[in-house]
């Protein structure tokens, strides 16, 4: 047994059958410490709900738990983890609350419900083959500041480094642009293969992700989200071809905004992206 009475994570796995599920993008973290690590890093939980997507055999959902949340309200889709996690929460007597259904199609702010004032963030392991769609649709919310106070989210370290990458750098795009431009992000640190089951083909990476409010001249986020897909969809061309795709000779915007009909996407700031996109607004 663990500090928390609950049995090692490999015998969860291996007790209630959870093989990893490519379909899924399921890899289990089974190391409690590393799982407590991945808590404190997110902040004071002591007071706080935390939103888990696909928990799998809870070890992450545990590390929360222990390092104090007050609540946590876990999505998972794969049926056979549920079991799983109904003993996690009834060891930390109903503090844990488990949604069966994908969270791509979720509203969360309805499953949480009433949150009594308390800040909510959102911390996971996410599956590999959702993971980048989750965070855009946490990154494009209509209404900011946000329903979630920070994210504290695994990733592949690739997907990692393009959420915090700078112009002029190969990883730089529209996932970095979408992100920086309503929020601070850092990676903390990176997770090794050998702590998952099955072991990964890839490193992965803790990103920390802290929404900033929104400046009273930015730009409409969809006009944003159109424009940054239009210039990265083509990113080795210049401006000046790729944006026609938005239906208007982008010459004269590019003008107004003082960016060069000549550069090309990788070249603009986040800065200039909100000038620009604030041309199209017009």
């Amino acid at each position: 047994m663990n500090s928390d009475g609950l049995p090692p994570l490999r015998d969860v796995i291996n007790n209630y059958d959870l093989r990893a599920k490519k379909i899924l993008g399921q890899n289990f973290l089974t190391d409690l410490n590393l799982t407590q690590k991945i808590a404190r890093a997110a902040g004071n939980l002591q007071d706080s709900i935390v939103y888990e997507v696909g928990p799998g055999p809870g070890a992450l959902t545990r590390g929360l738990l222990m390092q104090g949340a007050s609540r946590v309200v876990a999505v998972e889709m794969d049926h056979r983890c549920i079991e799983a996690l109904t003993d996690v929460s009834d060891a930390y007597n109903g503090a844990l609350t488990v949604f069966h259904g994908d969270a791509l199609k979720l509203d969360e702010c309805a499953l949480i419900g009433d949150t009594g004032g308390k800040d909510i963030h959102i911390v996971a392991n996410l599956p590999y083959n959702v993971g980048t769609a989750l965070l855009v649709k946490w990154m494009t919310a209509k209404k900011w500041k946000p329903w979630f106070t920070s994210l504290t989210l695994m990733f592949q370290k690739e997907v990692g480094m393009r959420i915090v990458a700078e112009p002029r750098s190969k990883a730089y795009g529209r996932l970095s642009v979408l992100c920086q431009y309503r929020a601070d992000v850092e990676i903390l640190f990176d997770i090794p293969r050998q702590a998952f089951i099955p072991p990964p083909k890839v490193t992965s990476s803790i990103v920390h992700i802290t929404p900033r409010s929104e400046a009273a001249d930015a730009p409409e986020q969809k006009v944003l989200e159109r424009l940054v897909s239009a210039a990265f969809n083509q990113r080795r061309k210049m401006l000046r071809a790729s944006l026609k795709a938005l239906g208007t000779d982008p010459i004269p915007k590019l003008y107004a905004a003082g960016i060069l009909e000549t550069a090309r996407a990788e070249e603009l700031s986040v800065g200039d992206f909100s000038k620009l996109a604030l041309e199209y607004q017009k």
